[in-house]
């Protein structure tokens, strides 16, 4: 039997009555397996930094994982990524996922003072990125040269305890080949690839590992949606709406797709009741089919 995994996307807002911390102990206390938040440190709107908000996430809580949902490599010098990751992994007892991505907004990224890449440098500097990371995490005195990014003699302590995982919010051919070759897991988000095309993506992920002498099934697939149950609710090309009997058959047919759990973005108003109901009326259901 597959072990599912389930998430909730909590809001890096800092607006007066939002409350992140809040919302990721109530997901801790209903059982889900992660929370995770999105990565735009930039806009009027205000707004955590993400790894600042999970570190305090992961000082409130004591079982949940903590995810970035992903993390953008223009952002930050991966070495620095490195030294983030491995410290929160320590002082959470070992609950992070470092989830990274090749970061798709040039506005953000010239805004923080990056330079605009074509979307082939985005790509290697993601491969890139990776490879210093968990050089890092594995070596003494690391050195890498690449086109993008490099490290010269790095010694970083202390090391994480475990193989933090990797995973990566990827969709195009040679992204997906770099999830294959170089993730632990693949958190695209529904709506930005039709659900028939998702089959031929993954096979372009696990033929890559094989070709690295990896194992797909090491490989996780998660599916980052929008859900609302509600009857009424409008059906929208990135989200999963309708009856609680409606929303849990389409989960299904997605877990049919080859993903083995969800992050679940919470449409409702009510993200608490929302949090709820999932957890209660749809969760079940899913952990016997699968």
């Amino acid at each position: 039997m597959t072990v599912l995994t389930f998430g909730v996307g909590v809001p890096s807002s800092a607006a007066p009555g939002d409350d992140p911390v809040g919302m990721a102990q109530e997901a801790e206390r209903l059982g889900y397996d992660f929370v995770s938040a999105v990565d735009h440190p930039t806009g009027d709107s205000p707004s955590y930094e993400t790894t600042v908000m999970l570190t305090w996430i992961a000082a409130r809580t004591s079982r949940i994982k903590v995810a970035s949902r992903v993390l953008a490599v223009p952002f930050r010098r991966p070495a620095m990524v490195a030294k983030i990751a491995a410290s929160l992994d320590v002082l959470s007892g070992g609950r992070f996922i470092l989830g990274l991505g090749a970061g798709y907004s040039d506005q953000e990224i010239t805004a923080l003072g990056g330079t605009a890449l074509s979307p082939a440098g985005k790509i290697d500097g993601l491969a890139e990125a990776i490879q210093i990371i968990r050089g890092a995490w594995t070596h003494s005195g690391y050195t890498q040269d690449g086109h993008c990014h490099g490290v010269r003699d790095l010694e970083m302590e202390p090391k994480p305890l475990r193989a933090i995982p990797v995973w990566l919010g990827t969709f195009g051919p040679r992204a997906l080949a770099v999830t294959g070759r170089l993730a632990d897991g693949w958190i695209p988000s529904l709506g930005y690839m039709p659900t028939e095309q998702i089959p031929a993506m993954r096979h372009r992920i696990d033929a890559a590992a094989q070709a690295a002498g990896r194992r797909p099934g090491d490989i996780r697939s998660i599916l980052n949606l929008s859900i609302r149950i509600d009857p009424d609710a409008q059906p929208r090309p990135d989200s999963v709406t309708g009856s609680r009997r409606q929303v849990t058959g389409q989960l299904r047919d997605l877990l049919g797709l080859g993903f083995t759990g969800f992050n679940f973005i919470l449409s409702d108003p009510d993200r608490i009741a929302s949090m709820r109901q999932i957890a209660h009326d749809v969760l079940p259901a899913l952990r016997v089919a699968g």
